[in-house]
């Protein structure tokens, strides 16, 4: 079964995948079973934490929602060892007339080559031009013909070669074979067996007839085989004894792995004119085969989205995607949550569900995180509410777990980078394009000291992205404020905030939401 994917936005925090995780849990615990918790991003130190804590691996990361070759309904016919003979070939093609060629593999299960009936057909012409076949298996040649071995000489013979012929009736000795090496086909004739032993034919194939114990024990290296068919019927089958990597197409294969994306197979399917090709897994074995119908009507992923709302947040190639649900804490009933978990939590209570501890404690962490020790402006009554049952039933201090949490926010060992973009989103407004990163810590002053290093990269990223203004928010959760550094018109974060800002930073006491005090402010500023 398909998986559907619950993700969070791009560089998720802590709410976002735990709220993904729970909800996942959740449709799953009632029987939904495809729901799947996915991450759009690094997991940062402080999620980390808390998936440590309460001992749960990270979602999956998933970095695109685009329509991919295994999101199709491709075909899975057999895939024949290149050892295989073209009757069975044939056999396999004629089973399901829709499938237009079969890939052939080496034993490995890499890909040989493609075969279609078009070039089995082609083979069957050139054996009455050419009624010869070279170095053909025994084993073949007994499989097809359903043939037995009648003397000691099909012992010692591994494969045949020869021309073949059907003998005529004695009396036209001008039409008999001649010369050794050739292959017989005859019936009840045993002066025809007898002289094909003495001309040191390769092979006697004998149609529905028994052959005199003398003849079975005739000194030779004749090889004589029996088969329960006719003399025309067993001829066309010697024909297709011969191994199928005789006869198919092996050079200029065009071929799409799992991952590739169906727009670019489309494109390149236009530059070629093959009615079929094969799809191979991420270690190129052959996994079944593509035709142009199958892109007609792909089959899209299907996503619900918790903690966002917006596609420029959300997974890339989200407008090829099913998009099921949204969970978003904006308004849940008319009633503003700061948490997209509190919602998660409270759908658990409508169902009757109680969530295990170890996920009742993951959710009161990720609650904590998102309102930061429940003094952002976003958080309401039933955030803390619902963070305090989460938090007996898993037997946990919210104290302690905001600690950690706001703890495990910063490291010395951390690159600039990694800082800045751990928590980090793009807005456009009014016309401006900015970006705004946020770090929720207890020590807002020793990570000030690494500002010239924030700035450095903030100016390259301004470049690179066009940026008007680019903010990094060291939210304080002991001072109840955010250290504002900015990149940009001083005048506008003067105006937009009402306090004096100085060397690119600003105190902004009281501030804790990026999205409920910093955007809303510049908003209106901007018209």
């Amino acid at each position: 079964m398909d998986p559907i994917y619950v993700t969070g936005h791009r560089n998720p925090d802590t709410d976002s995948i735990v709220s993904a995780m729970a909800y996942a849990a959740l449709r799953n615990a009632l029987g939904d079973r495809e729901y799947r918790a996915a991450r759009l991003g690094h997991v940062s130190d402080e999620t980390q934490l808390v998936l440590d804590r309460f001992g749960f691996p990270a979602p999956v990361w998933i970095k695109t929602m685009r329509t991919q070759v295994r999101d199709l309904d491709y075909d899975t016919p057999p895939a024949l060892s290149s050892g295989v003979t073209i009757s069975r070939a044939w056999a396999a093609l004629s089973t399901d007339t829709s499938i237009a060629a079969l890939p052939i593999t080496n034993e490995d299960g890499t890909l040989f080559g493609m075969l279609s009936s078009g070039d089995i057909a082609a083979s069957d012409m050139q054996s009455i031009e050419h009624p010869h076949i070279d170095a053909v298996p025994l084993f073949n040649v007994l499989s097809v013909l359903e043939g037995r071995i009648l003397n000691e000489a099909g012992d010692l013979v591994d494969s045949i070669s020869g021309d073949v012929c059907i003998a005529l009736p004695q009396s036209c000795d001008n039409l008999l074979f001649s010369g050794s090496g050739s292959i017989i086909v005859c019936g009840h004739q045993p002066d025809m067996v007898r002289r094909a032993i003495e001309q040191h034919a390769r092979c006697v194939i004998v149609c529905q007839a028994e052959l005199d114990e003398q003849l079975r024990n005739a000194p030779t290296d004749t090889v004589i085989i029996s088969t329960p068919f006719d003399a025309y019927r067993a001829v066309r089958l010697l024909y297709q004894s011969l191994p199928i990597s005789r006869i198919c197409r092996t050079k200029d294969l065009e071929c799409f792995h799992l991952d590739d994306f169906v727009d670019d197979v489309r494109e390149g399917m236009l530059k070629s004119r093959y009615r079929c090709y094969p799809i191979l897994d991420e270690n190129d074995r052959v996994v079944g085969t593509l035709s142009r119908y199958h892109l007609i009507r792909p089959k899209r992923k299907r996503v619900v989205l918790v903690d966002h709302n917006e596609a420029a947040q959300s997974v890339p190639g989200l407008d090829q995607a099913e998009i099921l649900e949204i969970i978003n804490p904006i308004y849940f009933r008319n009633e503003p949550v700061g948490s997209t978990t509190t919602i998660i939590a409270t759908m658990y209570q409508e169902k009757g569900l109680m969530p295990s501890e170890k996920l009742a404690g993951m959710m009161a962490a990720a609650i904590v995180s998102d309102t930061v020790m429940f003094k952002s402006p976003t958080c309401t009554q039933r955030d803390r509410s619902m963070a305090e049952r989460m938090a007996r039933i898993a037997n946990v201090s919210l104290e302690e777990l905001g600690q950690q949490i706001f703890s495990a926010s910063w490291s010395d060992d951390k690159t600039p980078e990694e800082l800045l973009f751990t928590d980090f989103k793009d807005f456009h407004i009014a016309g401006h394009d900015l970006g705004v990163g946020q770090i929720t810590c207890v020590n807002s002053a020793h990570i000030l000291e690494r500002k010239q290093e924030f700035l450095e990269i903030m100016g390259q990223t301004m470049q690179e992205r066009h940026y008007s203004l680019m903010l990094l928010m060291l939210t304080d959760v002991l001072l109840e404020g955010t250290q504002l550094i900015y990149l940009g018109d001083e005048e506008t974060i003067q105006q937009a905030f009402s306090s004096e800002a100085k060397n690119n930073v600003v105190f902004l006491p009281g501030v804790m939401s990026r999205k409920k005090q910093i955007i809303p402010t510049l908003s209106a500023m901007w018209g």
